[in-house]
């Protein structure tokens, strides 16, 4: 016992009064009482959907903008590094050609680099925004060194 329907057409910006045909765009939903709450008398399992008939209320979707939890800015501003590991494959005098010859370090700092690589572990060898730091590390990896990025701490 259904005494109506649900009519479903892209949004327009304009709306319909109740009881008046439903212009093109509208959502309009007729809804069914049985009882206790009331229901739309459409399911998704019927493939139709009729879009002329009378509304008996218009429905506007809200618009609902989430707040990152974080400040955008705040980590926009924050720069990722390049972060090059020790390896137990690459000469040390490789490492610092690498180091010179993509980075365009001195030889001073491409061994000093070098030696926190050798004797840390890990040194930063740059650092900027995500894409320039993926770009570091896919030319590192060209190189055979290991290399991974992460926001700077």
């Amino acid at each position: 016992m259904l005494r109506g329907s649900l009519r479903w057409v892209l949004p327009e910006p304009s709306g319909a009064p109740l009881g008046a045909a439903v212009p093109p765009g509208v959502l309009a939903v007729t809804a069914v009482s049985l009882g206790r709450a009331a229901r739309p008398a459409w399911s998704w399992a019927s493939r139709r959907v009729p879009t002329m008939g009378v509304v008996s209320a218009v429905v506007t979707a809200p618009v609902e903008l989430e707040r990152p939890e974080n400040d955008e800015a705040t980590d926009l501003q924050r720069p990722w590094v390049t972060l090059v590991w020790n390896d137990p494959v690459n000469l040390m005098s490789y490492v610092t050609y690498v180091f010179r010859t993509h980075f365009g370090y001195s030889q001073a700092k491409a061994e000093a680099l070098m030696m926190d690589v050798h004797r840390k572990g890990r040194a930063v060898v740059s650092s900027g925004g995500r894409e320039e730091m993926e770009r570091d590390v896919e030319a590192m990896h060209g190189y055979g060194l290991w290399a991974t990025l992460q926001r700077d701490e």
